[in-house]
């Protein structure tokens, strides 16, 4: 009916492309156009000026001979000023964009492992907006920005990349497992050799206390009873603690059976060995 009326309706964020006789005349803004049919002019189409994706898959391979699949994101407009080359010179924009893309990854990630790759997502996004920046403004189309938003490894490579990652982990917690036992048995060992000394002081000091408490018995018992000697206090005390033995022996339940010469004759040769031992010793020492 427009066309009837000679009047033509553009919408907004688009722009129409006129013509008179098959040659461009003028870029039609949106809203309401008077199109005189009869004096050749048309309308041979429109031109959207919204901002528009594509999405590209690009298979490639890194310098370390790994195959992967490149996604980018390309945000492109036309833009209003430039709607005509828009229109004329390319003929199918998004494959033109496609082949750009193509270009510039398979330039760029071959000169980097995959490990690089992943690092310079940006770096490789970066070269290919400015390669389509300077491609697509002779026609018409803005480059607004580009992402890359995957790289895919082939499935064995990516299972093989998380077994060397769970290897590491794995190396990592055992040696912090390592160090951990080893901390713990120092400690162990310090606490032993802590243990070990303090029981050392304590049976010293109690030899001592011993050694003491046997030097003032003598030496009370030679005050208190006349005409007796150091020797004669000492034989009392070791038969005293010979029959303080035989007792601990006998009230032992645990004790196995003890067979020990007994008689006068006896506790006198028992004291006189101890004595002797006891008098070799100190000699032994002092020499």
């Amino acid at each position: 009916m427009g066309n009837l009326c000679c009047c033509v309706q553009v919408d907004q964020s688009t722009v129409a492309i006129r013509e008179q006789f098959g040659k461009f005349d003028s870029v039609l803004e949106p809203g309401c156009h008077c199109l005189p049919w009869f004096i050749g002019k048309r309308v041979a189409g429109h031109l959207t000026l919204r901002l528009q994706q594509l999405d590209v898959r690009c298979e490639t391979k890194t310098k370390d001979n790994v195959f992967v699949n490149v996604v980018a994101s390309i945000q492109y407009r036309a833009l209003a000023g430039k709607a005509s080359d828009a229109f004329y010179k390319l003929s199918n924009t998004r494959s033109q964009i496609q082949a750009y893309v193509f270009d510039v990854i398979r330039a760029s990630v071959p000169k980097l492992i995959l490990d690089d790759a992943f690092e310079q997502k940006d770096e490789i996004a970066k070269a290919v907006e400015e390669e389509l920046e300077k491609a697509m403004s002779a026609y018409g189309f803005e480059i607004v920005q580009t992402l890359i938003v995957d790289i895919e490894p082939d499935e064995h490579v990516k299972r093989a990349m998380n077994e060397i990652n769970a290897a590491a982990r794995l190396r990592v917690a055992a040696n912090e497992k390592a160090e951990a036992e080893k901390i713990v048995q120092i400690k162990r060992a310090e606490g032993e050799a802590e243990a070990k000394y303090l029981s050392g002081l304590g049976i010293a000091r109690q030899r001592q206390a011993i050694v003491d408490g046997l030097r003032d018995s003598v030496l009370g018992f030679s005050v208190n009873v006349p005409g007796t000697t150091a020797k004669d206090v000492m034989d009392m005390v070791l038969i005293t603690q010979y029959f303080d033995t035989m007792k601990e022996i006998g009230a032992s339940s645990k004790a196995s059976s003890v067979f020990i010469p007994h008689g006068p004759g006896a506790v006198r040769d028992i004291a006189t060995q101890i004595r002797d031992g006891l008098l070799q010793g100190s000699s032994v020492s002092h020499h």
